[in-house]
């Protein structure tokens, strides 16, 4: 799902991690990246704009990032394997607001009901996900600039395996 256009992909990720550093928008620019595999699912021509199209759903992508944080961070202070349990909890949040056009809230439920019935698994995902981020960071940095795509593409695909997706998402949103 990378490979074929491998250097709009590097583009998109080079765009990502600049600005990932931004605060207050890593929500969004999480979105745009998921709907940019989403548009690749679903037989459509991503583009490099798509990484901007989860600014349109900015304030359920902004509360959502503070909420799963904030979670996250009281999870990991409890000693971090719960940290990671409520991270891969709520992993799919971002594909719910923009696919199914939910607010923060519905949308870490129904992440939270996805993966209810196998907490370790997506628990190891979410760490193979990780290893496979380190092992990008491990090669000069640049690596990210593939692995993190790769990571946004395998939840991706996860997320319509496991939910499906609204053929409709890619015409709402343009």
């Amino acid at each position: 799902m990378v490979k074929p256009d491998l250097g709009n992909i590097i583009l998109v990720s080079l765009v990502f991690v600049l600005l990932n550093g931004v605060p207050l928008i890593q929500g969004a620019l999480m979105a745009g990246f998921h709907f940019y595999f989403l548009k690749r699912l679903l037989g459509r021509a991503p583009e490099f704009a798509d990484l901007f199209k989860g600014f349109n759903f900015f304030i359920p992508t902004l509360v959502a990032s503070l909420v799963i944080g904030v979670f996250v961070f009281a999870g990991t202070l409890l000693c971090i394997i719960p940290g990671l349990v409520v991270a891969a909890m709520y992993k799919f949040t971002y594909l719910f607001i923009i696919d199914k056009r939910m607010d923060f809230w519905p949308a870490m439920q129904a992440s939270h009901a996805v993966t209810r019935n196998d907490y370790f698994g997506f628990t190891m995902f979410l760490l193979l996900n990780a290893l496979i981020n380190l092992l990008g960071a491990l090669c000069c940095i640049v690596g990210l600039l593939v692995t993190i795509p790769i990571t946004f593409a395998a939840i991706t695909i996860a997320y319509q395996e496991l939910v499906g997706f609204d053929p409709q998402t890619p015409d709402r949103i343009a």
